[in-house]
């Protein structure tokens, strides 16, 4: 084994203690999010809400700030979070950087499915019309998710821009290190976001209005399992706060998902055809939830939120049965092959789930520059500036030519670092 894959292994079994007992919200780099009230001001110095808020709790005084990073915490006129607002893809950026033509990459920097539902011939009428809600999209969502209480949406990034806005200002737990577009969402409207750990939340959930959980959680792939999620939205509920699941990466385990409890107050979720169908250029998601919260998503959204075409796309591929089963075996049996292809060259996974793979390692920027150098795209995670090791992320190869690829990537970078 190389030096550097000692250095890796090192880095994982350090990050691994630290998120089991240590420091919580490593990864994070120092992009800052500027919090805002709805009128543009600054938010007030930690300690003191932005406004009293009348929810089931009643209306009361600040409460006392909890204990996060192991120090007082901060509201967040500034919010560090992973890459904030960049994400996987980019194709054409790294193209122009390293003179690489976008066709010869190999892009492993998603979590989407490389080989997602599909391709199908698009009816034509699917274009030259107006969509209409009784096409059977909300039927086949129904059945596929096993709830009766749900609307489609342009991709789960569009409740994830708007569910902030049908809250008054207040405080809001974001689990981290995660997707950064949740934090940035609830900042931008004016709420009082802290990134916290699991166990920040069991000891200090009653000091927040909202908790927001990405689960599995992208990119490290913690899974919670149902019954720790459901005692938090229980404790949350009690004084009307929201305990929001971002599932997009749920379809292959359905049975860890809350799907089951939709409907009561309070608890909403995020489900997505991006990820695990493939079918991240439709732009479909779902948003979970109680009646009368979907009808103020549906007057804030309009009519038509989500096109004609993708419609008619959604619904097939919720209702191919046979192409789901097949799917979530073959994403196993793939996430353990990738899993297995990277520990064998010296990048032994911390995390993950079957799209992807979570590998922490000391030389994190290095490695991904080496694997750019070569049309091999991955997403980095930079190190957090105090100490913490950085992260990759490996999105899985689609065809057999594409496992050659990395593996002959990963070969020349490991050989490299033995130079």
């Amino acid at each position: 084994m190389t030096a550097k894959a000692d250095e890796r292994i090192a880095c994982h079994t350090h990050s691994r203690h630290a998120r089991e007992g240590g420091h919580p919200g490593e990864f994070v780099d120092e992009t800052m999010i500027q919090a805002k009230t709805t009128h543009g001001q600054e938010l007030p110095p930690a300690g003191r809400c932005p406004l009293h808020t009348t929810f089931a709790g009643g209306r009361g005084p600040p409460r006392t700030p909890v204990g996060v990073w192991g120090q007082s915490p901060q509201v967040l006129t500034s919010l560090k979070v992973l890459h904030l607002l960049e994400h996987g893809g980019g194709i054409r950026r790294a193209s122009e950087r390293f003179g690489i033509p976008p066709d010869q990459w190999l892009d492993l920097s998603t979590g989407i499915n490389p080989l997602g539902w599909g391709p199908v011939a698009i009816p034509r009428s699917c274009w030259a019309r107006l969509p209409e809600e009784n096409d059977g999209l909300e039927a086949a969502a129904q059945a596929f998710y096993r709830v009766d209480s749900l609307l489609p949406l342009a991709g789960s990034q569009a409740a994830i821009q708007s569910l902030p806005r049908l809250r008054p200002p207040g405080r809001v737990a974001v689990l981290t290190p995660t997707y950064a577009e949740h934090a940035h969402s609830w900042a931008t409207s004016g709420h009082q976001v802290i990134p916290v750990t699991p166990d920040d939340l069991d000891l200090s959930i009653e000091t927040f209005d909202s908790v927001v959980v990405v689960n599995p959680n992208n990119p490290t792939g913690r899974l919670l399992p149902p019954g720790r999620l459901l005692s938090w939205w229980e404790r949350l509920q009690r004084r009307g706060g929201w305990l929001v699941v971002d599932e997009a990466f749920m379809d292959a385990t359905p049975e860890c998902s809350l799907a089951a409890h939709v409907g009561v107050p309070g608890l909403i979720l995020l489900r997505s055809l991006g990820k695990f169908f493939g079918l991240a250029g439709a732009r479909v998601g779902f948003l979970l939830a109680e009646p009368s919260l979907l009808h103020h998503m549906r007057l804030l959204f309009g009519p038509w939120p989500l096109s004609g075409p993708s419609r008619w796309l959604a619904t097939q591929a919720l209702t191919d049965l046979a192409w789901q089963a097949a799917t979530r075996y073959a994403l196993s049996l793939a996430a353990h092959r990738l899993a297995d292809l990277l520990s064998r060259y010296g990048w032994p996974p911390s995390g993950g789930t079957v799209l992807f793979q979570w590998v922490v390692t000391a030389e994190a920027s290095h490695d991904w520059l080496e694997l750019a150098k070569r049309g091999v795209l991955v997403r980095l995670f930079d190190a957090d500036g105090a100490g913490a090791c950085g992260a990759l992320r490996f999105g899985l190869p689609g065809e057999e030519a594409a496992w050659s690829r990395l593996e002959e990537g990963l070969n020349a970078v490991a050989k490299r670092d033995i130079s």
